[in-house]
C-alpha cells in the first residue's frame, strides 16, 4: 500500500490474479505486527460506550467520532439495526465489560433502504433453504433509528438504557444528525 501525494491517504491496489485480497490483508498485518506494541489494555472500553453502526465501508467510525483504540465497543451489521444478535453483543458489553452508553448510527444512502424481505425468498429459491434471520430492511432511516433506540431501551437484558442516542451519518458531509423520539 502506498500513500497518494494528492490526498495523503493510502492508495488501494487491486489484487492481481496471483494475489488475493486476503493475501494482501495478511501481508499488511505482517507489517503492522512488526511494529506492534501491546498497549496493555483489557477489553473494557475506556469511555464505557458501545457504538452500533452500519457496516458500510464509507464510514470510518473511529475517525468520524474522534475515538482512539480502546475507547469503545463497535458493533456493526448491515443497516446498523438492532437485532437479537446486537442485543446479545450489547448485553455482554454492558454486563461483562462495563459499558453504560449506547450510540446508534445509521447513514444516508444505505443499501438496506433498497433491499426488501423478498431477498430471503430469492435466497430460498436459490439455495433451497429459507434464512432464519430477517433482512431488517427499512425505507426511512430516521424511523429505523427510533425503532432501534426503542429495542435497546426496552430490552430486559440490558442494564443501562438511560443513555441511548441515535444518529444518521451523512456520507457526503461526514456530519451526524441526531434523531429524537418525535
Amino acid at each position: 500500500m502506498s500513500i497518494s501525494a494528492a490526498s495523503g491517504l493510502p492508495e488501494t491496489s487491486i489484487p492481481t490474479p496471483a494475489t488475493s485480497v486476503t493475501d494482501r490483508l495478511v501481508e499488511a498485518n505482517a507489517r503492522y505486527a512488526a511494529e506492534f506494541h501491546d498497549p496493555g489494555m483489557d477489553a473494557r472500553p475506556v469511555l464505557q460506550v458501545a457504538v452500533v453502526a452500519c457496516m458500510d465501508a464509507r464510514i470510518d467510525l473511529h475517525r468520524a467520532l474522534g475515538l482512539a483504540l480502546g475507547d469503545c465497543h463497535t458493533i456493526r451489521n448491515a443497516g446498523g439495526v438492532v437485532t437479537d444478535d446486537t442485543i446479545r453483543s450489547l448485553t455482554i458489553s454492558q454486563r461483562a465489560l462495563g459499558t453504560r452508553s449506547v450510540v446508534l448510527i445509521h447513514h444516508t444512502g444505505c443499501g438496506m433502504q433498497s433491499i426488501t424481505e423478498d431477498f430471503r425468498t430469492e435466497l430460498e429459491q436459490e439455495v433451497g433453504q429459507r434464512p432464519t434471520w430477517s433482512v431488517e430492511s427499512f425505507t426511512d432511516a430516521d424511523q429505523d433509528v427510533r425503532q432501534s433506540m426503542a429495542r435497546v431501551r426496552t430490552s430486559p437484558f440490558l442494564t443501562h438504557t438511560d443513555d441511548v442516542r441515535g444518529f444518521v451519518f451523512d456520507v457526503h458531509t461526514g456530519l451526524l444528525r441526531e434523531i429524537t423520539n418525535k
